[in-house]
């Protein structure tokens, strides 16, 4: 039996989206692989771009329960009342700037346990 490209593409154009993920999952079986794509080939082809290792908490709401957001702004940056007031009646706003990695996301979960919402950049 010889290869016909034409016919299997012909057959494909009239299957229907179920048939073709069970075409997937069949030779997916029958050959072992995955048809899903490799997270780190699409790293690998960023050009070995370089790891961010300084972290900007960014607090972009404040919440319903400002006081206590207040407050944990005030713990983490040593601000007085009123900038850290200011801080967050101006969300978006940076809280910290330049954290590693672990200080950074400890920030971000002390200031969402208060209720904000925050961001890393």
């Amino acid at each position: 039996m010889a290869f016909d490209k034409d016919a299997i593409i012909a057959s494909l154009k009239d299957a229907t989206i179920l048939d073709l993920a069970d075409l997937v999952s069949a030779i997916e079986e029958e050959f072992d692989v995955s048809a899903a794509a490799p997270v780190a080939a699409a790293g690998a082809a960023d050009g070995g771009a370089a790891e961010k290792t300084d972290f900007d908490v960014e607090l972009t709401s404040a919440g319903t329960a400002k006081v206590k957001v207040i407050k944990a702004v005030r713990e983490a940056t040593g601000l007085g009342l009123k900038e850290a007031k200011d801080l967050v009646d101006n969300a978006p706003s940076i809280v910290k700037e330049g954290l590693d990695e672990a200080a950074a996301n400890e920030l971000k979960e002390t200031l969402e346990a208060t209720g904000a919402s925050v961001a890393l950049k």
